[in-house]
Order: structure tokens, then C-alpha cells, then sequence
């Protein structure tokens, strides 16, 4: 990775979540690629801060664009990417404390907006790129490098989150599954709106939860993540209320409103309704 990158030496940890979600977002977006015959220079990665942010300097073979923005931003830099030119497909990389703390305030404008881009959160409960800190996703009473006699605050339910927010495809899945994940990245791409799949990626060195997500029955261990049932249908909304109740890692697109029209869909209508003006008409509205 560093000779690829030599001015650089990012690196995740042996056996880091974010190596399988790398792969799945690779997977999804050559699919997309050949399904739509489009280059890769189409597609554009923007990344926050954190270990996934990393993601964006370390995708393999042919390379999107790439924006490394900074903490909790990604969102409006998406935006912005969006507005200068629709035709692109955005796909935004964050973390659990990226996307969900200093982040948060910029999910309930993308999601009112419909926003046409593709968020992909990986959530291993802490601050991996910090030390361990506590996150938003990090359970209540847990002991942490932050919290040293446990967590004052109840974990934040990101699928419930979403759902309130009024995101309009919301997908949940697991790293070590990247073929699963990246069918649901791509039908994140093909959603004409905002998407959010939500990832559970373990940090091996200060959260290993991959014994939890699998499960062990021998000793006794429920697995967090499950299978959405086969009946499941994503477009009623009060099924997938009862899925983000439910609590877990579900598998699965959880929530898909085909209704809603997206925001580029908005502005265009908005530009028809309105009136030219020429630069002599503008500038003869100011007393120069």
C-alpha cells in the first residue's frame, strides 16, 4: 500500500473490519461500471476523518476520484460535489465517530434534501484512530481510554437514527460478508436519493467484536448479526421500523422509498420554473 502511496504510510491493523468493506465498495462500483458502462473516473469517493477515511487512499486497481475532507463533513462536501456536476456517482466514507457525532448534524438536511449520494458507515464502536476513545455507537457502562469507569450514555441505534431522520434507502450489513455488502452499496448507487449501509467493521486492537457478531453456541453466545427474514419487504416502512427496533446487526436492505423524489430531481424543476436573466440584467441590480 505505502509503494503505491509512497509520500504516504496509511494502514489499517491485521484483521480491521475496513479491509473487507474496501473490498465490497470495489466490488460494487466495478459492477456499477459495467452495468452502466460509465468510467471509473465517474465515480468519487469523499472520506472524513478517522480509519475510514483511509479507505479513500487505499482503493486497488483502477482509481475513482478521491476527496479527503475533514472530520464530519463529508456530507456537505458530497453536496457540493453533487451540485457541480449531477452526473457523477458519489459514494461518501465515515466512521461511527465521524459520521455520527461531530457528523450528525448533517444527516437530517442530506436525508430532507434526498440528497443523490451513497453513504457507507463503518461502525466499530470506538475511536479506532485515536486510541479507543468512546463513540456514539459504543455501549453504555463500557470501559474505555475516554471512559475509564464506563459510559454515561446510552449507545446511539444508527438504523433507528436514519429512520427518523426520513433517510430514504437504508441498508445494514457486516464485513466479513463484502459480496452481501456490495450488492447493497450498489443498489445504494442505483437509489435515486440518499443512501445510507451501515456496516458493522470490528477494530481488532480496541473493540474485537467479531466473536459477538458471529455467535457461539457452544458458549452461549447469540450472534448480533441476523438474517432479514425472506417475507421481508423494505418498501413498508413500519416493517422497517420494527427491524431497527429490534436491535442487532440485521442483514439486509432495511428501508427503500422509491417515492421521494431526489434532490437534483428538485433543483431542475426549480431552474425551469425560473426566470433567465442575462449579465447585464444582474449587474444592473447593484448601484455601481
Amino acid at each position: 500500500m505505502s509503494a503505491k502511496n509512497p509520500e504516504y504510510d496509511f494502514k489499517w491493523c491485521p484483521g480491521c473490519g475496513d479491509f473487507g468493506v474496501r473490498r465490497a465498495l470495489e466490488f460494487a462500483m466495478q459492477d456499477y461500471m459495467v452495468k452502466y458502462e460509465t468510467p471509473m473516473a465517474n465515480n468519487v469517493v469523499v472520506a472524513g476523518i478517522g480509519c475510514s477515511g483511509n479507505l479513500v487512499h487505499l482503493l486497488e486497481g483502477e482509481q475513482p476520484f478521491g476527496f479527503h475532507g475533514i472530520h464530519g463533513r463529508a456530507l456537505p462536501i458530497s453536496l457540493g460535489v453533487k451540485m457541480g456536476n449531477p452526473d457523477l456517482n458519489v459514494v461518501v466514507v465515515a466512521g461511527d465517530g465521524d459520521f455520527l457525532s461531530i457528523g450528525m448534524e448533517h444527516i437530517a438536511p442530506q436525508a430532507a434534501r434526498n440528497l443523490n449520494v451513497t453513504t457507507v458507515v463503518m461502525d466499530n464502536g470506538v475511536y479506532g484512530l485515536t486510541k479507543g476513545q468512546s463513540s456514539p455507537t459504543t455501549e453504555a457502562e463500557a470501559v474505555t481510554s475516554s471512559t475509564p469507569y464506563g459510559k454515561m450514555e446510552a449507545a446511539v441505534n444508527p438504523l433507528e437514527l436514519y429512520m427518523a431522520m426520513g433517510v430514504s434507502y437504508v441498508a445494514s450489513g457486516y464485513s466479513s460478508k463484502p459480496r452481501d455488502l456490495a450488492s447493497y452499496i450498489l443498489q445504494g448507487m442505483e437509489h435515486p436519493g440518499f443512501s445510507i449501509v451501515h456496516v458493522a467493521s470490528p477494530c481488532t486492537t480496541y473493540n474485537d467484536t467479531y466473536a459477538q457478531l458471529k455467535g457461539n453456541p457452544s458458549k452461549g453466545i447469540e450472534p448480533m448479526a441476523w438474517a432479514l427474514p425472506d417475507d421481508h419487504d423494505p418498501t413498508d416502512r413500519a416493517q422497517a421500523q420494527r427491524v431497527a427496533d429490534r436491535g442487532g446487526v440485521p442483514l439486509g436492505i432495511v428501508y427503500h422509498d422509491t417515492t421521494r423524489p431526489a434532490f437534483e430531481a428538485r433543483i431542475s424543476a426549480i431552474a425551469d420554473r425560473g426566470e433567465g436573466k442575462d449579465v447585464a440584467t444582474l449587474l444592473s441590480a447593484f448601484d455601481l
